[in-house]
């Protein structure tokens, strides 16, 4: 079950990474209708405030479409073969399961509890999914349906019809077998969701009553369940799903933005869900202390290897809210270390809070600035101080926690490790020539294609893979024998960040490169399998 929800958590970044430019051009464009910012071109009559106005409107398309984009997109990390085919499959199905909703809830809504008549929004639970007025499931019906799409696909879509029934093979099997299984399924929908939407209303009105201490456990939660790659199911339902608020924080965030930058209240009290997004402080403040704390207690021959190591993981972690590579680089050295992060970083966001810190804050500080900072200035320029004096109050804090522990349990983070045992590290020529041997006419002339094969190699070949995705930075592999896989040191010099191991399943630490690393990966890996499979039948 564990592995089923890391490949689930994987495969939900194809559409989380659509975020944060989408969220740079909305908060961009709003600035940029703010007369305090640019004066008279914010008159709505101007040209200049029209063409913005466009601009913007293209911005919202992500957020208006969440729903439909997580359903087409987690095909790309679950299906297991014909992705495109699979997403073509998900959409249809998507669209004809909120069809039949809509049928069901026309003729018979009040049986079900809903007034078919009302608005879409508010309390209503309805809204438009591709200009269909169906119940709001938000996201968590979106994946439903995508996923049990995708297990028919995986599972139907090679079915071998006769000969004459031919033309429904495929897509069209998948196509023709999920049509069946939405009405059941839209029927159920229409029977529980709205005693679910009850539920996640009061869930709503428990969370922002617990204050500061629901702030804390949230932001526990968020950090310490990365290692597991179930920290997207604690932060999914509140930045992008109806947990807290209608939409989720960050589209509440963006809709209100310009409302609450000319408004004098306290932040905290026009958007007290935005305490439920502070997570991104430990990323900025905290990556700093955690640096600085590894690099002083690295052994002084080291320190120069330690600092080209750190600096480049600490300014991805600051600026853009990706904190695998510093974390991991001390998480399975020491988990204990990981959960003092956890309980600082927890603790740094419930002061921020309690103090009236709230807003979108869950990345790195370039977006932090241009959706918080910029556009809230004149009339918050008291949150963001606050803000920053907490934060930076808090390095100091993690530098001498972490300091102190690695020290006084004289633990081995970089710098301070022995030796590692000499791993053999191919060559250019090394590698070209046994790819040509092995892999045909595969071109290899960027650093991803040697990345992928040495990991491919390291993992014990194509012939011991049974499942691939990935994650922001992870990738994610099952394997058929754990024994074939090599030692950390041989990923080390492939040049991931760390291994995650737990039996079969193993998480690669990659970085921003992932994608294009398992793109390559897996087509190594499946003209490795053909040419097996040319040399068995031939």
């Amino acid at each position: 079950m564990l592995k089923l929800f890391q490949r689930l958590g994987g495969a939900l970044f194809a559409p989380v990474l659509l975020f944060p430019f989408a969220g740079l051009i909305v908060a961009l464009t709003i600035m940029l209708k703010n007369p305090d910012f640019v004066g008279s071109l914010a008159d709505p009559n101007s040209t200049f405030y029209k063409l913005v106005y466009v601009i913007e409107e293209g911005g919202w398309t992500v957020f208006r479409q969440l729903p439909l984009i997580f359903a087409v997109g987690l095909p790309i990390g679950l299906a297991k073969k014909a992705h495109p085919r699979a997403c073509l499959s998900v959409l249809v199905t998507y669209l004809t399961y909120n069809y039949f909703i809509n049928a069901i809830l026309t003729f018979w809504g009040k049986n079900f509890g809903v007034d078919f008549s009302q608005s879409i929004g508010g309390i209503s639970g309805l809204t438009t999914i591709a200009g269909i007025k169906t119940l709001d499931t938000s996201i968590v019906g979106a994946i439903a349906i995508s996923a049990l799409t995708i297990y028919i696909h995986n599972k139907f879509f090679d079915t071998k019809l006769p000969d004459f029934l031919g033309i429904f093979q495929g897509s069209a099997l998948v196509g023709m077998i999920a049509f069946l299984a939405m009405i059941p399924a839209s029927y159920v929908t229409c029977l529980v969701w709205p005693k679910v939407q009850m539920g996640i209303s009061s869930l709503q009105m428990l969370m922002t009553s617990s204050g500061t201490l629901g702030v804390w456990l949230y932001t526990l939660l968020e950090r310490i369940l990365i290692p597991t790659g179930l920290h997207h199911f604690v932060y999914g339902p509140f930045i992008f799903g109806p947990a807290v608020i209608d939409g989720g924080i960050q589209v509440a965030w963006a809709q209100n933005l310009s409302n609450f930058a000319n408004s004098t209240l306290p932040l905290k009290e026009l958007f007290p869900a935005g305490g439920f997004a502070l997570h991104g402080n430990s990323k900025m403040f905290g990556a700093i202390g955690i640096a600085l704390a590894i690099y002083k207690t690295a052994h002084p021959e080291k320190k120069k290897v330690v600092a080209g190591l750190l600096i480049p993981a600490a300014l991805t972690a600051v600026l853009v809210g990706i904190t695998e590579p510093l974390e991991f680089t001390f998480l399975f050295i020491a988990p204990f270390l990981f959960a003092i992060h956890a309980v600082l970083a927890a603790t740094m966001a419930a002061v921020m809070y309690a103090f009236g810190v709230v807003g979108n804050m869950g990345s790195g500080l370039i977006e932090v600035a241009a959706i918080n900072w910029i556009p809230l200035f004149k009339n918050h320029s008291s949150v963001m101080f606050t803000q920053l004096a907490v934060g930076i109050a808090f390095i100091p804090v993690y530098y001498f926690v972490f300091s102190f522990v690695i020290e006084k349990f004289k633990l081995k983070t970089p710098g301070r490790e022995d030796e590692e045992e000499e791993v053999k590290l191919y060559s250019k020529e090394d590698f070209k020539n046994k790819k040509d041997a092995k892999n045909g006419n595969i071109t290899v002339e960027n650093a991803y294609f040697d990345q992928a094969y040495s990991l491919l190699e390291a993992l014990g070949g194509a012939n011991n893979i049974e499942v691939v995705n990935n994650c922001a930075t992870r990738l994610r592999v099952t394997v058929n024998d754990e024994s074939l896989v090599q030692n950390d040191a041989t990923f080390k010099a492939a040049g991931a960040h760390g291994v995650v191991r737990k039996g079969k399943s193993f998480q690669i630490i990659v970085g921003l490169s992932v994608p294009q690393v398992r793109d390559c990966f897996e087509e190594l890996m499946n003209k490795e399998l053909e040419n097996i499979k040319n040399l068995v039948n031939a």
